[in-house]
């Protein structure tokens, strides 16, 4: 069987799931080369786990299912909040905040609703974006382009420039992992990786086979 994960020994984790290696990857100050795994670490739970180059543990979601009922929260490693994301009500727009404060949210993520763009996926806006979803005075600070059904995604600034980007994952020789566990690369120079991941999150939302 093609192996995925860690390096660290984690508290909660079931028995029944197999041992996975990270394929070696090298990051720089500049770039984080991540694998993301869509599944919890915790027995009987929903989410994401996501690794670094080393095999190391950096990010992990755990609450992913219910995200519907309330928010979906971003934990480093050792299970601190680092964000929340919470759906707009009756809308196509999420909000991100730092930490569990649900005050003074630092991102809106609106879904593309162009039917002459399929392309373009999400809009990523400020925070203080109006409670329609409209962007405010034409600031866009990211935009999602790509197909995530394929985990073919780019994620690009206001200057264009490349922030991040989703890919497919393949093992020795050659064998693929499926669309459960894919490459994903930051340039953090660009973007923030917690927020980077939350974009991650947010894509599953709107365009994966658990959307709502």
């Amino acid at each position: 069987m093609t192996r995925v994960y860690p390096n660290a020994t984690f508290t909660g984790i079931s028995e029944r799931l197999p041992k996975l290696l990270s394929i070696p990857e090298n990051d720089t100050a500049e770039e984080a080369i991540l694998t993301v795994w869509k599944k919890s670490l915790l027995f009987n739970c929903n989410g994401f786990t996501v690794f670094d180059g080393k095999g190391n543990l950096v990010f992990r979601v755990d609450n992913y299912m219910d995200g519907h009922k309330g928010e979906i929260l971003l934990m480093d490693a050792t299970g601190n909040p680092l964000l929340t994301i919470r759906r707009k009500k009756m809308s196509h727009c999420w909000l991100i905040y730092e930490g569990e404060t649900l005050v003074n949210p630092r991102l809106c993520v609106r879904k593309s609703m162009n039917i002459l763009n399929k392309n373009c996926l999400a809009y990523v806006l400020p925070g203080n974006t109006t409670s329609s979803g409209r962007i405010r005075n034409n600031k866009l600070v990211y935009e999602i382009e790509g197909s995530y059904s394929q985990r073919t995604c780019s994620v690009y600034d206001d200057s264009r420039r490349l922030v991040a980007e989703i890919k497919k994952k393949e093992g020795d020789k050659g064998v693929a992992y499926g669309t459960d566990v894919f490459r994903f690369v930051v340039q953090q120079d660009h973007i923030r990786t917690d927020f980077a991941m939350a974009l991650v999150i947010l894509l599953d939302q709107m365009f994966g086979s658990s959307r709502r």
